[in-house]
């Protein structure tokens, strides 16, 4: 062996070593997570509804509740000011000022739960009950015409609504994911 490969070859393992023996040393900061701590963490909500928590709601629920949580930073119906609106702008997407709403542009109704489940409302993110997200999820479908006012949102309705811009994203051609994404609903 070469005086350089020796040379390397010790400092690969000097490296390895005491990335090994850094890793292995407990700073006394901190407690290792319980299973519980943990899945009060885990409510992503995927596309296929996976996540979803039990409960429904419609929009005749979801409007009272819109009106106490959202209203005042999205107007009373879903106009926007002093945030982001959330109704209207369809057909805008393919023109010189795309309106980007839950109507015009979000590709699954699932991921509206998932967003105001987590983030929603701004000064108490999580804060709401699964049956005041589903209410409140209707209720933003139903302003974008999407589903009728007394639709029953819940784990086995939600991820059936197809959403006007469903198709409008460019999808990944990997047949797996594809499959994974689709199953049945998308465009052949």
């Amino acid at each position: 062996m070469s005086k350089y490969n020796f040379l390397k070859t010790f400092f690969l393992l000097l490296i390895s070593l005491s990335s090994f023996s850094l890793s292995a040393q407990n700073y006394g900061v901190g407690k290792p997570l319980t299973n519980r701590e943990i899945e009060g963490w885990n409510i992503d909500v995927r596309p296929d509804g996976q996540g979803l928590p039990k409960g429904s709601g419609s929009a005749v629920t979801g409007k009272p509740l819109y009106a106490q949580y959202c209203a005042a930073c999205h107007g009373q119906n879903g106009e926007g000011k002093p945030s982001n609106q959330l109704v209207g702008g369809r057909g805008t997407l393919n023109t010189s000022k795309p309106v980007m709403t839950v109507g015009s542009y979000w590709p699954y109704a699932t991921i509206v739960f998932d967003y105001i489940n987590r983030a929603m409302p701004f000064h108490s993110p999580q804060s709401l009950k699964p049956d005041e997200v589903y209410g409140i999820t209707a209720y933003l479908l139903y302003l974008n015409q999407i589903i009728p006012e007394n639709e029953i949102l819940d784990a086995k309705t939600l991820p059936k609504v197809v959403m006007p811009n469903r198709y409008g994203f460019v999808s990944d051609p990997r047949p797996d994911l594809h499959n994974y994404l689709c199953r049945d609903s998308c465009k052949p």
